[in-house]
This record gives C-alpha cells, structure tokens and sequence, in this order.
C-alpha cells in the first residue's frame, strides 16, 4: 500500500471575505472538486466553499467508495467513464495517495430477463467507452470464487456482467486531496459556516447570508448533498427531488482475498473487501423520503440474509459498524447539473447513490461550465430535460433500487 502521513495535509483556514467571484455551498466530493478545478483549469480562485460542519462530514464520508462507469445509457457511460479515468490519474496530479485500487465490478444475472440485461449492458457500455464484458457462469466463478452459483437454490447465477475498470479510493482522502489543492491555489474554505439562505436582487441571486452574515457572489453553485431542495426552495426554485436515506455497514476482518467487487440489482446489495479485509455492504436506499440519518436493524436483517445466500462464507463474520447517508433522487435516477433558470443559481445534485464515483468528472464539467458557459459532456442532464420531456432514465444502472 501506498503509506500516507496524514499531517501531511495542508490545510490554510482565512476568515471569509465580504464578495467572491463563485460561491460553492457545500464542501463535500463535487464542491471540493469543482472548486479545484476552477482554480486549476480555469485560473478562477477568487472562490469559497462553504461547509455548515467540517469538510466530507455529509455523504463524502458516508459513501461505500464505488467507482464505475457501466451504466445502461450512453450519456451516462461517457459521462461516468470521464470520472474512471480522472480518478485513475488523481493520485499523481495532487500529490496524495487515494487509496485507489482497480477491483473489477461483477454484476450478477439470475433469471433469463437479467442475462439480457446485462448482455444489453455490455454492449452499451462497449460501444460508449466503457469496458464491459458479458461473463456466463463458471467465467463467474474464477472472478469470484467464493460465489454459490446456485444461489442457495433461490437465486441461480445465471451470468453476469463484469467491469475491469470498476475500482474504489479512501473517500475521505478524496475530500482532503481536492480541498487542499484548491486551497493551494487560493480557493478559501469556511468549515462550521452554515448558510441560511439565498440573497437575491430582482431575479438574479447575489449571494448567500450564513450565520457569519452576508456574503456576495457573481455566482452560487448548490453542491449540497441531502439539503438541496430547502437551500434551492430559499430563491424560489423547486427541484424535481426527493430525499431518502442511505443505510451501510461493516463487518469484521476476513482474509484479503475477496478480490472483485458483486453487485446483485435484483438482491439489491452490492459488497466489496476494505483494505483492513472489512467485507463492506450497501443495500437499497430506505423507501420512505427522509433527511435522517439513523441507522435500524430491518436493512441489516433483509441484506445479510440476501448476501449469504450467495457468499456463504459471510456467516461466519460478524457486523461492527453501521452508518446512514441521505440520497437525493431525481425522477429518472440521473443528476441534475448546471443551470435553475435563477440567474446566478446554479446546482450540481441528484447524485442518488452514485455521487462518489462522480466526483470528478462533475467537478470538472461544473467548473467548465461556470468558467466558459458550456459543457457538452453534462448538457444531458440538465434541469430543463424534465420540461422539455427530454429524461435520462437509467433505473437499472443504479444497482440498489
């Protein structure tokens, strides 16, 4: 493993000005990083992201650290497919390991209308960019050994299909590397600094009022995670959003050789080995739209019961931690970036359960389209789509639900 010294990280705290250029609230994954990317590839700095706790405190830090492009439309493909190869690239442009690790993703089939599926996947994901295979059974078997192809005679393993490039990185390193390379550029960040609403002037948004008092900006990006429709709902802008909470867990150290990443959409769970050899487990998102982030024992009951069917290794280990993040889904379960049609309000949500994977990606393209007025790569997933019955529906590719 790469060592990294954690002090290393340097971090320059300032006292908020009264005006910026760009005003980013919320300082998690895709606030970080396009700030980062404003002042790297665009010599924008006069910037500030606002964070109302401490930095990768909401669903950066509560993630399950996935990242993948094989999605089931070609928009997405290209779009998650840009992430996969910034993120490859990302330890050596700032300096700071990641923790990144290429697993390979395995999506499993368990009935005739899933190998189609993920014949379909393949296909698409090849032809868009994205490496992706078709695997029958016993190709199932040598990715994963500890797989049961029969499924506990519940859920046969029919098939599947497999993503070299499907990888993970340490969350929290992705937050620290982004902030303090946009710091080092001169990109301020305020933790602790909550906002609690939108200064405007006619129709245009002029900036933010925190607890600290007012501050303006040529432009407010919404990069929160969980909270974006109360900040959004602030200037009068209604988003096509509803939140739901996000449940994970870990159990104890197994042997490390658990060595690709499973997902099963129609057993909706997916797992994956931390470096510690913790087996790591996400499951589908809570039914019910909340902002909690409490944590129960129902999704530990359902999603064990499921995993073990398949993995009967798993009942030999035991759970030691659980934590929750909350999901803003959109209609068609693809995110929403750029602009509100609120002049000088712009938003980067939607993320679901795939925001970790994004971050890149949509750092990037959102600091290309604050700085030269077009991004072609996220112009898909704009907000005007859903007027203009225009949607990216993609519900098979979001794995858990």
């Amino acid at each position: 493993m790469n060592e990294f010294v954690e002090r290393q990280v340097q971090f320059r705290w300032t006292k908020p000005k009264s005006s910026y250029d760009v005003v980013i609230v919320g300082g998690g994954g895709h606030g970080l990083a396009t700030a980062y990317y404003l002042a790297t590839r665009h010599n924008i700095t006069n910037v500030a992201v606002i964070e109302q706790k401490y930095i990768g405190s909401g669903n950066s830090g509560r993630n399950t650290t996935v990242i993948r492009a094989n999605y089931g439309i070609p928009e997405a493909v290209r779009f998650y497919q840009r992430s996969v190869d910034l993120y490859y690239g990302l330890e050596q442009e700032t300096g700071r390991s990641i923790m990144h690790e290429r697993k390979g993703l395995l999506w499993l089939a368990h009935s005739e209308a899933g190998v189609r599926g993920e014949r379909a996947r393949a296909e698409v994901n090849t032809a868009f960019g994205a490496e992706t295979e078709y695997v029958e059974p016993e190709q199932v078997k040598k990715i994963c050994p500890q797989l049961d192809l029969s499924g506990g005679g519940e859920w046969p393993i029919l098939g599947g299909s497999y993503h070299p490039a499907g990888s993970t990185a340490r969350h929290d390193r992705v937050v620290w590397a982004y902030a303090e390379g946009a710091m080092r550029c001169g990109v301020h960040i305020h933790q602790r600094t909550p906002v609690m609403g939108l200064l405007k002037s006619g129709d245009r948004v002029t900036g933010v009022m925190t607890d600290h008092g007012p501050i303006s900006a040529g432009l407010v990006l919404s990069a929160t995670g969980g909270q974006v429709t109360l900040l959004a709902s602030k200037a009068g802008v209604r988003l096509p959003i509803r939140t739901h909470p996000l449940q994970a867990f870990v159990t104890n150290h197994y042997a490390l050789q658990f060595n690709a990443m499973v997902a099963s959409a129609t057993l909706l769970f997916y797992i994956s080995q931390t470096a510690r050899g913790e087996m790591l487990f996400g499951a589908e998102i809570d039914r019910q739209p909340s902002y909690s982030y409490s944590s129960g024992h129902p999704i530990l009951q359902s999603c064990t019961f499921r995993a073990m069917t398949l993995l009967p290794f798993l009942r030999n280990l035991r759970i030691l931690r659980q934590w929750t993040g909350i999901c803003d889904m959109s209609p068609d379960y693809s995110p929403i970036m750029g602009a509100t049609g609120l002049e000088g309000f712009y938003v980067t949500t939607g993320w679901g359960t795939w925001g970790f994977k994004a971050i890149p990606a949509g750092g990037e393209q959102m600091a290309r389209l604050i700085a030269t007025g077009t991004a072609p790569l996220i112009a898909p997933f704009s907000l005007d789509r859903f007027a203009q019955d225009r949607t990216m529906a993609d519900r098979g590719s979001a794995g858990t639900h």
